[in-house]
């Protein structure tokens, strides 16, 4: 029997992978990677390593994760080390426990390895703190993709009265949705509002604006997913403390 490690390869950028995550990836057998992994991780692999792309397609997704599951399985029968390399952070909105219940009912030992998430390392990136004494004292994640229209159960009231910060991830599709969802329930229009667009990698591109604008400046730009929704005062704190373009800027200087 092999082993099977579920591995946050963290939000983009190679270098925010866990020093466990990067071990699991050098010394798995079988390694199935994820859409947004940067290809530049795999390139840790040990040289006869099986690559398995497992990305998956818009409507086809259930059929994909089926599939996944299976090869997990599998392989980890086979006497492999596996390590299932995934975006982000296993547990948010990645289907790591899924995943987690197949191999504990198929007897396959496994280890959950965290990874850093988005929703917290895209606005860091951007000079925006989910947190912050003086602005956002809570903070919540949400996901942003709905199916046909639908919120899923998402209390839009309780988020836009109780929480200061927020982070949705999927959400760029259903902005509109979002951002009039938000203001039905009174979140101020004015609210800042931040749209990041493949945070901490090379392409990462920031556009910011407010509840009652936002939609018009996406279209504007282009924005496109994947992209990062955050929505509270903190955005603000972007003004001041922004930090990513200032060190790309001198690299291209000294190049």
């Amino acid at each position: 029997m092999g082993k099977v490690y579920i591995v946050g390869a963290g939000p983009g950028s190679v270098d925010l992978i866990t020093v466990k995550g990067l071990r699991c990836l050098q010394q798995a057998d079988v390694i199935l990677y994820d859409r947004l992994v940067s290809k530049e991780l795999l390139s840790y692999a040990k040289q006869n390593a099986e690559l398995i792309f497992v990305g998956k397609l818009p409507k086809l997704h259930n059929v994909i994760q089926e599939r996944i599951n299976q090869l997990l399985v599998h392989h980890a029968k086979r006497g492999k080390i596996v390590t299932r390399l995934k975006g982000g952070d296993p547990f948010v909105f990645g289907r790591g426990a899924e995943e987690a219940e197949v191999l504990r009912e198929a007897g396959i030992p496994f280890e959950i390895v965290p990874g850093i998430t988005s929703g917290i390392a895209a606005p860091a990136y951007a000079g925006i703190p989910v947190t912050h004494r003086d602005f956002g004292s809570s903070f919540a994640i949400i996901t942003g993709h709905m199916r046909e229209g639908k919120d899923e159960g998402i209390d839009w009231k309780g988020l836009a009265e109780s929480v200061d910060t927020l982070a949705i991830y999927m959400g760029i599709g259903n902005l509109p949705y979002i951002t009039e969802q938000l203001m039905k329930y009174k979140r101020n229009p004015t609210t800042p509002v931040a749209l990041i667009e493949w945070g901490t990698t090379d392409h990462q591109r920031v556009v910011t604006g407010a509840l009652e604008t936002i939609v018009s400046i996406a279209n504007k730009e282009k924005i496109q997913n994947p992209s990062m929704i955050i929505i509270g005062e903190v955005v603000n704190m972007r003004e001041k403390i922004a930090w990513f373009e200032e060190c790309q800027s001198t690299l291209r200087e000294t190049m």
